[in-house]
């Protein structure tokens, strides 16, 4: 269990570094934190690794994700720029480092409580050399409730899909959805079948999650500009069309490494990234 923890922590890794800089030298030194207004008391945090959403009033700070502790001090330093208010609560929509990296950070320099599922717990707790600051402190089965800055923040479980420790948090006032990584907007997603992953669960994720808003909410995805529902629309055709694409090949008997050559219809040709290529998207149909 540990090394496929391992692989996926370094694959994760390699997906968050976004900024061509960070990819090409293995260091967080041309990263910005960029931080946009959302509505009500959210914000959106882009740098690099999964988008960070932050709630930030007279109550506090509560941040979702919190990137790679190479970025900590950067983080720190944007959220004192939207509020001198404490960072008091962390929540991790699962265990990869480009979601986690800075928790022990918070934990220790700003004392915030981090909460996530179980399972995160689980798994960052079976990693080599791991920091016992950076684990979450509370942990949920199903989900648990927020009410701070005059808003209530709902984080619920979603099973077996990117992970088998995925949350959602919705900002119920502004109607901000933050997905985590159960939303890749125009790429193709990376599924983690090595830590309780799947295709199926995934694409059943989604469309819970869109069965919860309307045209109006505004989604924070793991990676990726910030989206509303059209766009959320969007992927969940391009996963389910492409999975049963895949699917029916395999039925007829065409082998994996074949599909591979074959490819995908032209149209999907787009969703393709450097971490989650189209070979990578087909393998990961297959399996």
């Amino acid at each position: 269990m540990k090394k496929a923890i391992g692989k996926s922590l370094l694959a994760l890794s390699l997906a968050g570094l976004l900024s061509s800089a960070a990819f090409s030298q293995g260091r967080f030194d041309d990263v910005e934190i960029k931080a946009q207004a959302v509505g009500g008391s959210v914000h959106m945090l882009v740098g690099a690794g999964g988008n960070i959403g932050v709630s930030a009033g007279p109550d506090g700070l509560l941040i979702v994700d919190d990137q790679y502790a190479d970025l900590a001090d950067k983080i720190a330093a944007s959220l004192a720029d939207i509020s001198k208010e404490q960072t008091r609560y962390v929540i991790n929509t699962h265990f990869h480092g480009d979601h986690t990296g800075s928790n022990a950070f918070f934990s220790k320099h700003k004392k915030a409580t981090i909460f996530a599922h179980d399972n995160v717990r689980v798994r960052l707790a079976a990693g080599e050399d791991t920091d016992p600051a950076m684990l979450p402190v509370v942990t949920y089965e199903h989900g648990v409730k927020f009410h701070m800055n005059g808003e209530i923040i709902h984080v619920f479980h979603l099973a077996n899909a990117h992970t088998d420790g995925d949350s959602a948090v919705w900002f119920e006032q502004p109607d901000v959805l933050h997905t985590g990584d159960l939303f890749f907007k125009d790429w193709f997603p990376f599924v983690d079948l090595d830590s309780g992953g799947s295709v199926p669960g995934y694409i059943n994720a989604v469309e819970v999650l869109l069965s919860k808003i309307d045209a109006d909410t505004k989604i924070i995805p793991g990676h990726g500009a910030l989206a509303n529902k059209a766009d959320y629309e969007r992927f969940l055709t391009m996963m389910k069309e492409t999975y049963a694409y895949v699917q029916d090949k395999k039925a007829e008997g065409i082998s994996e490494d074949d599909l591979v050559k074959e490819g995908l219809e032209d149209k999907w040709k787009s969703w393709a990234w450097r971490f989650i290529t189209e070979e990578r998207w087909i393998r990961t149909l297959y399996k």
